[in-house]
């Protein structure tokens, strides 16, 4: 027989379960959550095949060149000094016309043909006649500023070696053709080639061109003729080489813009590309023709 205390305890649990089913199935007044719509998926974005501008590097690239560039010369004034008649002594039978004071503090120097300029015989008895600027009082040789300044050997011994060095001839083949020093030899090379560029600077500038091939050349190696190395391994030897020569010229004209020799890196392009900025107008942007050389891009973005 049951006893009371057990009975008590199961119509307590009996009492409790039927009112947590109560409150479980017992409307609510709570409002019902609505399932959401799903939201429709965005087809993925393709990926445009149309090529973008190139936006420029976020800094502008390096360029040895501009810190090795030379200061430019100094520009005469605006407007000429007036001219100097000479009305003392008999009228001058030398013609000055093409010299000017080369005084660096001198209103009267760059000027042509201002009268300021003349003759004063021969020094020492040299081959050169000397000049006289009447403005500064200073005095120099007509051959200032020229190879032949300050040289005792005649005018055609120093024209026959530079054209044999120009036609290939070895600086100690030369010497000895011409019973000179070779050092004298390289000294009147050197000089020469100093002239050159500063009359290439002269005349070359402002040029209005349409398009500038820029290459670098270079000897065709015998071994590759002969099949005794292959054009793969020539192509390594020659990347790792500083006999490149590099050259930019205007197809039309045929004018050599710039020539340079060097390994074939980026710091030599940025070298080329300035050196032909520096003769073309500032309005003028030709076309520019490559190998393929990679880093030809960079210099040519920077300038």
């Amino acid at each position: 027989m049951v006893s009371h205390h057990v009975c008590y305890q199961l119509v307590l649990l009996g009492l409790l379960w039927l009112f947590i089913m109560l409150h479980v199935m017992w409307p609510s007044d709570r409002p019902v959550l609505r399932p959401r719509p799903p939201q429709p998926v965005a087809p993925p974005r393709k990926r445009s095949k149309e090529s973008k501008p190139f936006t420029g590097f976020t800094c502008k690239p390096h360029c040895d060149a501009y810190e090795q560039a030379v200061e430019p010369c100094r520009e005469p004034p605006g407007a000429p000094p007036p001219c100097i008649v000479s009305t003392r002594g008999r009228r001058r039978q030398v013609d000055t016309s093409h010299h000017y004071c080369p005084g660096p503090d001198c209103p009267y120097g760059g000027w042509l043909g201002l009268g300021n300029i003349s003759a004063n015989g021969h020094p020492s008895g040299g081959p050169w006649r000397q000049l006289y600027c009447s403005r500064c009082q200073g005095y120099f040789l007509e051959t200032h500023g020229t190879i032949f300044h300050g040289k005792r050997v005649s005018v055609d011994l120093i024209v026959h070696v530079i054209g044999c060095l120009a036609e290939g001839l070895g600086i100690r083949g030369t010497a000895r053709v011409f019973a000179v020093d070779p050092n004298t030899v390289l000294g009147w090379l050197v000089e020469a080639a100093d002239q050159l560029r500063a009359f290439s600077r002269y005349f070359l500038h402002d040029l209005h061109l349409t398009q500038v091939p820029l290459d670098e050349l270079y000897v065709v190696l015998s071994a590759v003729k002969d099949s005794k190395v292959s054009e793969a391994e020539a192509m390594k030897r020659l990347d790792r080489s500083p006999h490149w020569v590099w050259g930019a010229m205007d197809p039309e004209s045929k004018v050599l813009l710039t020539i340079a020799v060097g390994n074939r890196t980026l710091a030599m392009a940025q070298h080329v590309v300035h050196h032909v900025a520096q003769v073309l107008a500032p309005d003028c942007a030709p076309l520019f023709l490559t190998d393929g050389f990679k880093e030809y891009m960079t210099a040519l973005l920077t300038h």
